[in-house]
């Protein structure tokens, strides 16, 4: 604690321009406020533009002049700022650069110090250590390995590799990267604890409860597959004394508010098929699919299409703007020219034992699709109007001609959904308690290959485009429409491995737009980067945060 004599001086209190007091004696006493004052409104309002303080209180100095002490400003506590939603100081590195204003629509910008040389180095898979080792339905031996020395995604914060580029001229250095294995594969960070997979992201288990994990690519429009098969499940061919299951599985798909330490169909945000019954779960309401009888055991494999609308149809019906006599086709891009998504990313650099991450507040759940999982009296009224492309609330409005088909051994089962919940801005949200913006749409929204295991059951997943099962063509599959009876879609049915490779061109895309945008606020000139910039450098901070989180 610092000593009395190192404190500042506090300064003289300003003098109100007030006459002295002659008529008062020595020791005057602080004159009563008229009946003007005591009624005059303490907040502004256009017939009051100029309110009179609340309360004021008065001295009498010395010298007889009227003295006005200021209202102190109360400082709200800690834990009262943090149920405000006020950002989360402790996570995402403080002091963004302060340029020009940008506009709600701008990325932030963080005041950097210069990359280390090890920054620039290629990103790294995680350290994998065996854990324990399976046989496969056909006599296979899969070893299955626990990964440590990477980040998890949780606490509202979304976490992807990153690189310094030499080859970037402004001030931010940094851009999105892949570590091994370059392909479409369950994400090893956008996954609960305690889930074991192989070195290639195809195989995942687990010994607890369960839990989920999602692919490291997500769909946003258009038609899409992919396959799984049944490692350890439910028995096939039961000998005497064999227990009923080896553990139990669900697969599906699921959005980015999903929560992870659930199966996927527990709330608003998933769709899952479970191996029971092969019952359809969503919103952790399970419900006959599969014919009676008829259960998802090991080596069956199950194959899931999903049917997404185009973004620029999605864009109208989140913005409230659809109309389905006119938009009801989704005919192309109409007669203008076709619309680019507009992403914005709020990123920041985090380093993690040999990794670099972008730290990136993620999409929470929303009020309302919480209200439609837990329907209650004390609800606010928007469960009163069932899910529909035109609700009043976005978090609430569907996709048209959205769909969830099953395949089981190569054969369709059916289409347990229909009309999916939309997830583009605004009705999915950033985290607002941890300095989230709402509106934003940072390119990782969309519908995700997801797949729970529980104690012991194991998945095999394949993404294509070499598929056990390969998928029907566009001849053979017909749409739901919105009205009317279903038609025949002319749209291929796309393996989810070339989304992969779509979505790294995006992400090389949205870095130059970004990279772009900083060099301009630069001057567009070239940061010489063998001298450091300590005005580049925020106050009191070195080097770039190191987090800190529990494996």
């Amino acid at each position: 604690m610092a000593s009395a004599a190192a404190s500042p001086q506090r300064e003289p209190t300003p003098s109100a321009p007030s006459a002295p007091l002659a008529a008062a004696p020595s020791s005057s006493i602080p004159q009563k406020r008229t009946l003007e004052d005591v009624h005059s409104p303490a907040v502004s309002s256009p017939l009051n533009p100029e309110p009179k303080p609340q309360k004021v209180q008065l001295q009498v100095p010395d010298d007889g002049q009227v003295m006005a002490r200021e209202k102190r400003t109360k400082k709200d506590s800690l834990k009262k700022r943090e149920s405000k939603g006020a950002p989360d100081s402790s996570r995402a590195t403080p002091d963004p650069k302060q340029a020009e204003p940008q506009g709600e629509l701008a990325p932030i910008r963080y005041k950097l110090a210069n990359p280390k040389p090890g920054d620039f180095e290629l990103s790294r898979e995680p350290v994998f250590a065996s854990h324990h080792e399976v046989q496969d339905p056909e006599g296979k031996t899969i070893e299955f390995l626990e990964t440590s020395d990477h980040v998890y995604n949780k606490k509202n914060f979304h976490y992807t590799h990153c690189i310094a580029d030499p080859a970037f001229p402004s001030m931010f250095y940094y851009r999105n990267t892949e570590p091994p294995p370059f392909a479409a594969h369950l994400s090893f960070e956008d996954t609960a604890s305690h889930m074991y997979f192989d070195r290639a992201g195809r195989h995942v288990t687990s010994d607890k409860g369960f839990r989920m994990c999602r692919a490291n690519v997500a769909v946003r429009e258009g038609r899409w597959y992919w396959e799984c098969k049944v490692i350890r499940g439910i028995l096939k061919n039961r000998g005497e004394g064999d227990p009923e299951s080896h553990g139990h599985v669900r697969v599906g798909f699921a959005r980015r508010e999903a929560s992870l330490d659930a199966p996927v169909g527990f709330d608003a945000y998933s769709y899952g098929i479970r191996d029971v019954a092969g019952q359809k779960v969503h919103m952790s309401r399970p419900k006959d699919f599969f014919p009676p009888g008829e259960d998802i055991r090991e080596g069956d494999v199950i194959g899931l299409e999903i049917q997404l609308p185009s973004e620029r149809l999605q864009r109208k019906i989140v913005q409230g703007q659809y109309n389905p006599a006119i938009d009801a086709a989704d005919d192309g891009d109409g007669d203008g020219a076709p619309e680019a998504p507009n992403i914005i990313r709020d990123r920041i650099p985090i380093r993690f034992k040999a990794h670099i991450y972008f730290e990136k507040i993620d999409y929470h759940a929303t009020k309302e699709l919480e209200e439609l999982m837990n329907p209650s009296p004390m609800a606010s009224g928007h469960n009163a109007e069932p899910p529909n492309p035109n609700h009043p609330a976005p978090a609430l409005r569907t996709l048209p001609n959205s769909c969830i088909r099953v395949y089981k051994n190569g054969l369709l089962v059916g289409t347990p959904w229909t009309d999916l919940l939309a997830f583009l801005p605004p009705a999915s949200k950033q985290a607002q308690q941890t300095g989230g913006r709402e509106a934003l749409d940072d390119g990782t929204l969309g519908y995700y290959p997801a797949v729970s295991v529980f104690r012991g059951g194991a998945v095999e997943m394949n993404f294509g485009p070499d598929f056990w099962f390969p998928p029907p063509g566009p001849e053979d599959t017909e749409m739901e429409g919105v009205d009317g009876p279903p038609r025949k879609t002319t749209e291929a049915l796309r393996a989810v491995a070339e989304r992969y490779d779509e979505q790294i061109v995006e992400d090389i895309v949205y870095d130059i737009v970004d990279e772009v945008g900083f060099w301009m606020q630069d001057g567009g000139k070239v940061i010489d980067r063998s001298a450091r910039d300590e005005k580049a450098v925020a106050p009191g901070s070195e080097e770039i945060k190191e987090l800190v989180q529990d494996d």
